[in-house]
């Protein structure tokens, strides 16, 4: 399968998810301009994180108006997988591919640390590469990354089982000691109702390179591929 991974201005996680896709798990992948229109070669689409057009205004206000975003939201609506991190998570609830908001983090404080997240839900591509309710450790590196929604938005997709990721400790309790930015309900990752559209603030590409000591982000692009393959 091939990969697409959206350049914005102030993009500086594109290299590393580009690292995974093609330089671990040896997908084709292409570094697509912010200003193309034209994806139809590409099977998933990759919204890195990064501060794109310098985080102005709120974070994504402005990449949601670059050219290819119109192209993303046609891709997610023909049922391609569209995957946002961090900045990406955030330009996706900018283009109205997700419901909610991130705003900014409870204690006002960029926050870069590793954190542990509880698997929610794996009945979707994204996590079938995890058990019910693992604990995984990911990276993370947000300023607002406090996930909000409204009541009847957030029960809805609390309901729907959109709810893909928690903040938690490390025996996978969620409380609010665990929650390292104030999120609703802990949420670290939803999808959309389809499921093909995912979005999350911790780095899953941070955490799939053995060298570098932590594996547990591996399970997503493992899930996604063996999908495809099936």
């Amino acid at each position: 399968m091939k990969f697409g991974v959206i350049v914005f201005p102030g993009s500086n996680c594109d290299r590393d998810m580009a690292m995974v896709t093609e330089g671990i798990f040896g997908q084709p992948t292409r570094m697509v301009w912010h200003q193309e229109t034209d994806i139809t070669d590409i099977d998933v689409i990759a919204v890195p994180g990064g501060f794109s057009y310098g985080d102005y205004l709120r974070c994504g206000a402005i990449a949601r108006f670059s050219p290819v975003m119109q192209s993303v939201i046609d891709h997610a609506n023909q049922g391609k997988y569209v995957l946002g991190v961090c900045n990406g998570f955030q330009v996706l609830t900018e283009v109205g591919l997700l419901p909610g908001a991130l705003v900014r983090n409870r204690d006002l404080h960029f926050i870069c640390d590793r954190q542990y997240l509880r698997v929610e839900n794996n009945d979707r591509v994204w996590t079938r590469g995890y058990r019910q309710n693992q604990v995984i450790n990911i990276p993370i590196a947000h300023g607002e990354g406090r996930y909000h929604a409204d009541p009847e938005t957030l029960k809805a997709i609390e309901d729907k089982g959109q709810v893909l990721f928690r903040y938690c400790d490390a025996q996978g309790n969620v409380n609010e000691a665990a929650n390292p930015n104030g999120s609703l309900n802990n949420i670290a990752g939803i999808t959309n109702q389809a499921g093909n559209v995912l979005g999350m603030m911790p780095h899953p590409e941070r955490a799939a390179d053995g060298s570098l000591g932590l594996v547990d982000g591996k399970g997503l692009f493992e899930g996604l591929l063996n999908l495809v393959a099936g």
